[in-house]
């Protein structure tokens, strides 16, 4: 034989009888205590029962040495205990155990009506085995297994014919049959908790894309703010000589340092995150990108919109705003307008108030919105949400180190309340009973 053919039979052969993943015991996986502890019961209460028996039953029934039967027994038993946790390795003990034991048989005369070449009690224990196996291992080894059986039946029935009752037969259907439904019942679990592990990965999937979506749009809607920011200063630091009179030499060349390095800096910016454009943006959506960002001064066109969507709304704004940055101002249409569009799928014709107000001790902007209980009678527009909102107001809270306070009411609305501060301080975010948006 070829050595490469060779080699791929012992690969084979070892795959075949190589334990599938760790010794983990039997039913281990299920949640109530008394399924995990059945099979020790099982195991413990057999070996205990199938261990003297079998020494006896060898002894007295088939006339075979006392040792031999004691020694036989052990290793033929004993095994039964270790298949809780290593089925296959308890199959590689027992199963020789028991042809040794027929081998044994053969040297003594058998009385007449005695099953041969497994006993009684070796069925019982090779059939337990079996039952463990296909709870456990692959169906190719739980092929493998069925055939030797079959093949070491067929072989001791021609070695010695006369004795030949076919009492072995029913091991091979009742063993195979064992095999073919635990076998079975082990791959539907497994497919099932597979099933429910790859669920699991695409919900968390789902998320972390929500996520970096949210994280994407924010970001480019920041290079928006501070391209432009870049771009004034580097206008004002190059057309500086040109506005102050009698400036030095010294600082007309300050200026065209800082023009120079604001330009670098923008040029690297836009390369950076130029990523987060999309090359082949057409249409509405590219042309939104390049439209100027809203702010708090357009709230009062969004409640008139929602208005105009059939939900009754009430806007309480004060006339004059103090300067905020761009992202503290974005930031506060975005969160008003998601909690508006929340109410108008989730709570359909509640009465809803929106308030913005500035807290000048904080430093902060605050965006309210509240909604009453829907209307009775009246199907949400949508039962179920991909949790982009939410995902946005957090991102775009912690953005500005602000604060979010989500969560029902007990008349059955909802409340969005966010913190944005527009100074140098910072606060820690919080966040209380989630909603699906």
């Amino acid at each position: 034989m070829p050595q490469s053919t060779a080699a791929s039979l012992g690969t084979f052969l070892r795959g075949l009888f190589t334990p599938v993943g760790p010794p983990a015991p039997l039913l281990g996986r299920s949640r109530r205590r008394g399924v995990r502890l059945l099979p020790y019961f099982v195991a413990v209460l057999f070996t205990v029962v199938l261990l003297p028996v079998t020494a006896v039953s060898l002894s007295q029934d088939y006339g075979l040495n006392s040792d031999a039967a004691t020694a036989l027994a052990i290793v033929q038993m004993m095994p039964l205990l270790l298949a809780v946790r290593r089925p296959l390795l308890a199959w590689e003990i027992a199963f020789p155990a028991h042809l040794a034991g027929s081998a044994a048989l053969l040297t003594v005369a058998v009385p007449e009506g005695r099953p041969w070449p497994w006993s009684p009690m070796a069925t019982i224990g090779m059939l337990l085995l079996m039952l463990a196996l296909g709870l456990r291992e692959r169906r190719r080894t739980l092929v493998a297994v069925w055939l030797l059986t079959v093949v070491a039946s067929l072989a001791f029935d021609g070695l010695a014919p006369e004795r030949a009752d076919n009492t072995w037969v029913p091991l091979i259907v009742i063993g195979g049959v064992l095999l073919l439904l635990t076998g079975a019942l082990r791959e539907r679990g497994d497919a099932r908790r597979a099933l429910a592990e790859q669920e699991t990965i695409s919900e968390a999937e789902r998320s972390r894309r929500t996520l970096l979506e949210e994280r994407a749009r924010i970001a480019r809607e920041l290079h928006d703010v501070v391209a432009h920011h870049m771009s004034v200063i580097t206008v004002q630091a190059d057309s500086a000589p040109y506005r102050i009179a009698g400036l030095s030499d010294e600082a007309g060349a300050e200026f065209g340092s800082i023009a120079t390095t604001a330009r670098e800096s923008l040029t690297e910016m836009r390369r950076l995150l130029g990523v987060l454009r999309s090359e082949d943006a057409s249409g509405e959506a590219g042309g939104s990108e390049r439209s100027p960002q809203p702010g708090v001064e357009r709230i009062p066109q969004l409640v008139e919109a929602t208005v105009r969507a059939g939900l009754p709304v009430e806007l309480s704004m004060p006339d004059a705003l103090p300067a905020l940055p761009q992202a503290v101002d974005l930031s506060a249409y975005r969160i008003a307008q998601e909690a508006l569009a929340n109410v108008v799928r989730h709570a359909p014709g509640a009465a809803t108030r929106v308030s913005v107000s500035v807290d000048r001790g904080l430093g902060s902007l605050l965006v309210l919105v509240v909604n009453a209980a829907p209307e009775t009678g009246t199907p949400p527009l949508e039962t179920g949400g991909t949790g982009h909102g939410l995902v946005g107001m957090r991102e775009r809270v912690r953005l500005v180190g602000g604060t979010l306070d989500t969560g029902p009411l007990r008349d059955g609305g909802f409340r969005v309340a966010a913190g944005l501060p527009f100074t140098a301080e910072t606060t820690t975010e919080t966040e209380e009973g989630p909603r699906t948006a």
